[in-house]
């Protein structure tokens, strides 16, 4: 492990992680990601200009991710042992969003089981860049759904594999990156070239995390038929990692999302995900509970494997 944690103190910590976060939820002032966010705008107003423009993005990149992650990996090192271990625990807290989801998803199911449409696309348009002006009520679930099972390798998933692998210094680098990406990933004349770089960089740390999530999806669901949908129609999908993670979560779920959605006024044909019936109000809290689920089933395979290291080092001979 980059990390220097033990499976077990791993195991400890994801719950602990995962824990404060649902109880607590995204700190609501002084929240370290939206500080970060700031930052990011500062850095690409000065960068984000003249020639050579991936260049600048990959400068901007640096100056924006490593110092913060170089910091964190610093201060661990310097604290004693339980100390470093805690802040291991409150980097995951910050960097995961479980929660969120929950909290931006759920009262849009709500508001569509009460008939309140108008509350409905409010909220939705809070979550997705698509215009939910006139979205009726299956468009609004399908947007929810689609959400969900994005955000859920996004937020999540994605954390949470970085974690395991570097601790809290990779869970905030995961983060950072894929912040970054929100950000800066466009592919429109003002991203085109400067963004290229935290686009790139969030494909490659998230291609793993994005098929193990999509195994989750579909272990967790229909599996033959989530296996299926990813298999058939991710390679249709823009992006590498989104086109596995919706389509064996919309197989997993038995339902028809993607199709067309309307972006700055103008209607996209997107690919289809999944098979089935279409998207309704209550799909958004299946949704939600496959998330769930599934970040049940990361934290069981990572306590499995801490029980069985230490019955192994139990059962080994003493010297």
């Amino acid at each position: 492990m980059l990390s220097g944690l033990s499976w077990p103190s791993l195991a400890v910590l994801m719950a602990l992680g995962i824990a404060l976060d649902l109880l607590l939820g995204e700190a609501r002032r002084w929240h370290p990601l939206v500080g970060f966010g700031n930052l990011a705008k500062r850095i690409e107003g000065a960068l984000n200009h003249a020639a050579a423009l991936r260049l600048r993005g990959v400068l901007a990149w640096c100056l924006a991710v490593v110092p913060p992650v170089l910091a964190c990996a610093w201060l661990i090192a310097l604290l004693p042992g339980w100390l470093g271990a805690l802040v291991h625990a409150a980097l995951l807290y910050f960097c995961i969003g479980l929660r969120s989801l929950r909290e931006h998803t759920l009262p849009i199911a709500r508001a569509l089981a009460q008939g309140d449409l108008p509350l409905a696309r409010r909220l939705t348009s809070y979550i997705v860049s698509r215009d939910t002006r006139e979205s009726s009520e299956g468009e609004l679930a399908k947007a929810g759904v689609e959400s969900l099972l994005e955000n859920g390798n996004d937020a999540v998933f994605g954390t949470l594999f970085w974690f395991l692998v570097a601790g809290g210094p990779g869970a905030l680098l995961f983060r950072l990156a894929n912040t970054l990406d929100a950000m800066w990933g466009y592919r429109n004349a003002r991203f085109l070239y400067f963004g290229w770089s935290a686009a790139r960089i969030d494909d490659v740390l998230n291609w793993l995390p994005a098929r193990l999530t999509a195994y989750s999806y579909a272990w967790l669901g229909q599996r033959r038929q989530a296996l299926d949908c990813w298999k058939a129609q991710a390679p249709a999908w823009s992006s590498p990692n989104a086109g596995p993670v919706m389509a064996a979560g919309a197989g997993a779920l038995g339902l028809a999302l993607g199709g067309p959605a309307i972006y700055d006024g103008e209607v996209e044909e997107r690919p289809p995900l999944g098979r089935g019936l279409p998207a309704q109000g209550p799909d958004i809290v299946r949704a939600w509970r496959l998330v769930a689920m599934s970040t049940a089933l990361w934290l069981a395979v990572v306590c499995a494997v801490a029980l069985l290291g230490l019955a192994i080092g139990a059962g080994a001979p003493h010297a």
